[in-house]
């Protein structure tokens, strides 16, 4: 069963205490949190017990590559001690999609990754934006990183539609590799993230495709200023989908 979950990088620019991010994004509605950013600067404890207070589970962390190649041991245990099951590489560079043998080298290094974080129980993702569409003659840079690499892909369905790529489709394509999916809905003309609802996404076509593949957590986000106004319209929208 799908559940809802929000990307916290949505609420990034929120003046409040951490703590009390969490539990508007509860009393909003929705099941769990991916963490990013703010929870690093947060009192672990504190944050434990207000998961446990409100009932959120995390859905899974963003963590930079070189974090988890620089400080591997320490960063583990971490996110273990947040309860953090999926830990997502939110970004590489635009370098590493530049050629087959760059993206050859990025999926080893995500496969050593993979693996030693199988052994600690945590699941390696690969979080796309729009740069990894590079042009390699008879694919994209993402279908090449896709055909070299077998971990799962947290699909940014905005910054895919964006890319020029078909959000349903690709998403079918992944099929069990998309345990993790970014809702993030995206306005073409506008050319800006836009609270979910009002870009161009097909959302009747992304839940069929996110309940066709098992997906584990539907995670909204959005770029926009002032999140707090459509949070509670974007947990309504995002558990419609799930």
């Amino acid at each position: 069963m799908t559940r809802s979950a929000i990307q916290l990088y949505t609420l990034r620019n929120v003046d409040r205490p951490f703590t009390e991010i969490l539990e508007l994004v509860a009393d909003a509605g929705f099941d769990g949190v991916e963490f990013a950013y703010r929870v690093t600067e947060a009192d672990t404890d504190e944050v434990l017990a207000t998961l446990e207070s409100t009932g959120l589970d995390a859905a899974g962390a963003h963590v930079g590559i070189d974090e988890l190649e620089d400080d591997f041991d320490e960063t583990v245990a971490y996110y273990d001690e947040l309860g953090v099951e999926h830990v997502v590489v939110p970004w590489l560079d635009a370098e590493h999609f530049a050629s087959v043998e760059a993206v050859e080298a990025a999926a080893a290094r995500l496969a050593k990754l993979a693996d030693d974080l199988a052994e600690r129980g945590m699941t390696l993702h690969y979080h796309n934006h729009d740069h990894e569409y590079t042009d390699l003659d008879d694919r994209t840079g993402f279908d090449a990183f896709l055909d070299e690499t077998e971990i799962p892909v947290e699909l940014d369905l905005g910054l895919a539609l964006a890319a020029g790529d078909d959000p349903v489709e690709r998403l079918r394509a992944l099929g069990d590799r998309s345990r993790l999916v970014h809702l993030k809905d995206y306005d073409v003309d506008a050319g800006e993230s836009v609270p979910v609802g009002e870009g161009d996404l097909d959302l009747e076509g992304i839940a069929d495709a996110v309940a066709d593949n098992g997906s584990e957590w539907l995670i909204y986000e959005y770029e926009g200023a002032d999140p707090l106004a459509s949070l509670e319209r974007a947990a309504d929208r995002t558990d419609d989908l799930v």
